[in-house]
C-alpha cells in the first residue's frame, strides 16, 4: 500500500493506493530519514501561538530531533530550514533558532523558499547534498507563523508583468486560482464540501486514538488573552481539528472569494502556525552511528504547470515522482484526485489541512513526518507519497518507502 500525504481537496492529498512497485535496491548511499518531529500546529492570530516567534517554534523541533536521538549537533553537516514569509525567507530567523538550540556556530544553516512546498524542498535539499557527497548527515526543517507575518505582498516586481499572461497569472490569489480548478474539473460545492467533512472526521479520529502523540512536540510558550492577561501554556494538540463540522454547517458559508465560486473558509486549508524537522543522512553513516531507519527516500519530483490553475500540481508531480521510484499506479482525488484517480476513501487518512492547517513553510516538512510515522504505526513494508502545489505554478512530490519493523 502507499499513503499520499498532501495538504488540501485540490491542492494536496493523502492517499492509500493499489500499486505495483518495482524492487527497492538497498544499498550504503541510500538517502534515509532517521527521524522527525513536529509542533502541534496553532490557529494562526487565534491560536495558543498567535504570540510565539518562528524561531521558538524552529528550536523546538531541531533541539526535540536531536535529543531523542541522542545526537551531538556537531555532527550535522548541514542544516535547511523552509519559510515564506519572513523577512528574507527566514535566514536570519534560522540562524538565531539554531543558537537558541545550543547548535554549535560551525554547523551552517540556511533557507530556502518555494512557497507551499518550502519544507519539502528543504528535505530535497539536504537529501542532494548527502546524494553528492558534501555530506553525511543533515537536519530538513520548516516554520511559518502567519501570526506575525501578513500574506499578500509579492514584493517589488516590474510594471511589465501586465503585458505577459503568465506573469500576470503569479499574482493570481490562490483562492482564485482554486475557483479555476474547480470549474476545469467540475467540482461541486457539495464535493469541496463533503471532501472537507470527511478531513475533520479523520483527523478527529487520529487525534482521539493518539496517532498524532509520537510525532508532537510539547511546546512551553506564552499567550496573551484578549484582555491583556499573559499566562504559560503547553501546546500538545492540533488546534484546527473541528469534529463537529457538518455538511450543513458548510453549506452556510458564502463563497470567500467568487461571489458565485465555491471555494469557503470551510472548505480551504487554514492558515496556521507550526514547525518541523526531519533528520536525513547517507545510510552508511546512519548504520555506523548506530541510528534508526525511519524511511528511505526514493524519488522527488517538481514540475511547472499553468500559474492560474497551480492547484493541479500534485497531478502532475506525483506521476512524475512514482515513474522515478518505479511505481506503476494501478487505481488512481477531486482536483488532482480526477486526474490521478485516487479513491477519496484513501486520501489524508488522518485528515488534511483543511482540518490540520497549513502553515506554508512548515507543511511540507510537517506531512513528512506525519506520513513516515504513520507508516510506521501500519508497521509493516510500505510506500508513501507526499506533494503538493506551490504558488506561481508549480507542483512537488516525494516518495518514501518505510522498510518495515
Amino acid at each position: 500500500e502507499v499513503i499520499v500525504s498532501g495538504r488540501t481537496l485540490i491542492h494536496q492529498s493523502c492517499i492509500l493506493l493499489s500499486c505495483v512497485f518495482a524492487a527497492a535496491v538497498s544499498g550504503p548511499e541510500d538517502v534515509v530519514v532517521v527521524h522527525g518531529r513536529r509542533t502541534a500546529i496553532g490557529k494562526a492570530k487565534r491560536g495558543l501561538f498567535k504570540d510565539t516567534t518562528p524561531d521558538e517554534l524552529l528550536s523546538a523541533v531541531m533541539k526535540a530531533v536531536m535529543t531523542d536521538m541522542g545526537l551531538s549537533p556537531d555532527r550535522l553537516g548541514d542544516v535547511c530550514v523552509g519559510n515564506v514569509l519572513q523577512p528574507g525567507a527566514g535566514a536570519v530567523m534560522a540562524r538565531i533558532a539554531h543558537f537558541l538550540s545550543e547548535f554549535p556556530e560551525t554547523v551552517p544553516v540556511y533557507t530556502v523558499n518555494r512557497q507551499c512546498s518550502s519544507g519539502l524542498q528543504a528535505l530535497f535539499n539536504i537529501a542532494g547534498a548527502i546524494k553528492s557527497g558534501s555530506i553525511d548527515l543533515g537536519l530538513a526543517c520548516g516554520v511559518e507563523s502567519m501570526s506575525l507575518q501578513e500574506m499578500g505582498n509579492p514584493g517589488d516586481l516590474s510594471p511589465r508583468l501586465v503585458d505577459f499572461e503568465k506573469a500576470r497569472a503569479c499574482v493570481v490569489p490562490m483562492g482564485i486560482t482554486s475557483e479555476n480548478v474547480a470549474e476545469r474539473f467540475g467540482i461541486s460545492r457539495e464535493k469541496q464540501d463533503a471532501f472537507a467533512v470527511s478531513s475533520h472526521q479523520k483527523a478527529d479520529r487520529a487525534q482521539r486514538s493518539g496517532r498524532f502523540e509520537a510525532e508532537i512536540v510539547p511546546v512551553v510558550t506564552r499567550v496573551t488573552d484578549a484582555e491583556g492577561t499573559e499566562s504559560t501554556v503547553t501546546v500538545l494538540k492540533d488546534e484546527g481539528v473541528r469534529p463537529s463540522t457538518t455538511l450543513e454547517g458548510l453549506g452556510k458559508l458564502r463563497a470567500a472569494f467568487r461571489a458565485d465560486g465555491s471555494t469557503t473558509a470551510g472548505n480551504s486549508s487554514q492558515v496556521s502556525d507550526g514547525a518541523a524537522a526531519l533528520l536525513l543522512g547517507r545510510r552508511s553513516a546512519v548504520e555506523a552511528l548506530g541510528l534508526p531507519v525511519l524511511g528511505v527516500l526514493r524519488a522527488s519530483a517538481v514540475v511547472g504547470v499553468p500559474p492560474d490553475m497551480m492547484g493541479i500540481g500534485p497531478a502532475y508531480a506525483i506521476p512524475a515522482a512514482l515513474e522515478q521510484a518505479g511505481v506503476c499506479v494501478c487505481v488512481c482525488v477531486l482536483g488532482p484526485a480526477c486526474k490521478l484517480g485516487l479513491p477519496l476513501d484513501r486520501v489524508n487518512p488522518n485528515g488534511g489541512a483543511i482540518a490540520l492547517g497549513h502553515p506554508l513553510g512548515c507543511t511540507g516538512a510537517r506531512m513528512a513526518v506525519t506520513l513516515l510515522h504513520e507508516l510506521q504505526r501500519m508497521g509493516r513494508r510500505g510506500y508513501g507519497v507526499v506533494s503538493m502545489c506551490i504558488g506561481t505554478g508549480m507542483g512537488a512530490a516525494a516518495v518514501f518507502e518505510y522498510p518495515g519493523p
